[in-house]
């Protein structure tokens, strides 16, 4: 039965029912129009004490099936990043681990793997530049010893040490003069954490633009690309315009990917998403589409996911992660709506009725009965009468 209940904020109830999934199918072949990634969340043990302070407790097995899911719908896999929970209850000794671990099964399916490397294994709240420079070197050659590809996150260290621009661009010019391969950058808008407003060392963000393709430019034969997560996709194409050749635009902005990843008659944005975390096989298709062509179908597919993602990644953008985890849980990739540092809380009741409506809508609902199930089931914990028989 896919009869389902949605309730508002003023405790309104709706009843209705879950529309059939799309038909997708996993490439038959590498994709090839587009590069993207979706970055992984992960899966807490169900006994584990997953409680505000702990350490993580994993499952393992959970949180790695999750990662082959991924690869075999062709995308690849960002992990040990802002999904994953980091500095938001992934903690250093585990994050090593889910590094190590998701390296591993990578190399068994030939899987494209990208890693997350900061300095948040550093206890002290201040650090000099050159303590900066230090802790993301380590986690930099830690990821490479494993034969990931990284991503340099913005640090919050870094926010609280530098002054100016130019110290943003020191920092950066001794990292990535170790780095073994080239890294993506990563310029995440304080909407997702606040404390890093004013990332890049200046109040507006055209100046901030102009450090950054300062870095880029002096760098370039060390960076891969950069990662934009502002949630603006003007200030995504205007960066995208002036980036040097060979050098990647990797959107992160879950507002707006669906025309940035298009684009236009002269560049397009590859990806690197938390949205699609929760649309791997909407993701998969539409690029599928854009592999043959069909840029109609690319739209269809892809054009009402867009409303899904808005909703997951509404303010407090931070809690996005409740989004992805409790539509991993609808979907079957976990076995219950938890998560580490008890984040499941993050979002209310009205809040993820809405969600399960605009993903099904999204047809981002892999198995609808399924969640038709485990919704009504979390709904009577919370004291809502089961759905009446919808009339079709």
């Amino acid at each position: 039965m896919r009869d389902v209940t949605a309730v508002d904020t003023a405790g309104n109830l709706e009843h209705f029912r879950l529309s059939d999934p799309p038909v997708f199918r996993r490439p038959a072949a590498p994709l090839r129009s587009r590069v993207a990634y979706a970055a992984a969340h992960i899966v807490p043990r169900v006994a584990g004490e997953n409680v505000p302070g702990a350490p993580a407790d994993l499952d393992w097995d959970a949180t790695l099936a999750f990662r082959h899911h991924v690869w075999s719908w062709g995308l690849g896999v960002a992990d040990a990043m802002d999904t994953a929970q980091r500095n938001m209850g992934l903690d250093p000794k585990t994050t090593r681990e889910l590094i190590a671990r998701s390296a591993a099964e990578a190399r068994t399916v030939g899987g494209a793997l990208v890693v997350g490397v900061n300095t948040d294994h550093v206890a002290d709240d201040v650090l000099s530049l050159q303590q900066v420079i230090d802790a993301y070197v380590e986690q930099l050659h830690f990821a490479e010893d494993q034969g990931a590809g990284t991503v340099l996150m913005a640090s919050r260290h870094l926010a609280r040490a530098a002054t100016a621009p130019g110290d943003y661009a020191h920092v950066y010019r001794e990292v990535l003069r170790r780095a073994g391969a080239p890294v993506i950058l990563h310029w995440l808008g304080e909407a997702f954490d606040p404390q890093l407003a004013g990332y890049f060392g200046s109040a507006d963000i055209p100046s901030r633009i102009d450090t950054v393709l300062g870095i880029i430019n002096e760098n370039r034969d060390r960076v891969r690309g950069i990662k934009m997560s502002l949630l603006d996709a003007g200030h995504e194409v205007a960066v995208r315009a002036r980036l040097p050749e060979g050098t990647t635009l990797f959107t992160g902005d879950d507002y707006n990917y669906v025309r940035l990843i298009e684009g236009d008659a002269h560049q397009h944005s590859d990806a690197l998403l938390g949205a699609f975390a929760a649309l791997v096989p909407n993701a998969s298709a539409a690029i599928q589409a854009l592999d043959s062509g069909d840029l109609s179908g690319y739209r269809t597919i892809l054009g009402p996911t867009e409303p899904m993602a808005r909703h997951v990644f509404a303010a407090p953008t931070f809690y996005y992660k409740t989004g992805v985890a409790f539509l991993s849980w609808l979907n079957d990739h976990q076995p219950a709506f938890a998560m580490v540092g008890g984040l499941q809380a993050a979002r209310s009741v009205p809040h993820l009725s809405t969600l399960l409506r605009l993903a099904d809508r999204a047809g981002a609902l892999e198995a609808p009965d399924l969640a038709a199930e485990r919704w009504n089931a979390f709904l009577a914990v919370q004291g809502v009468p089961a759905p009446k028989a919808v009339m079709t």
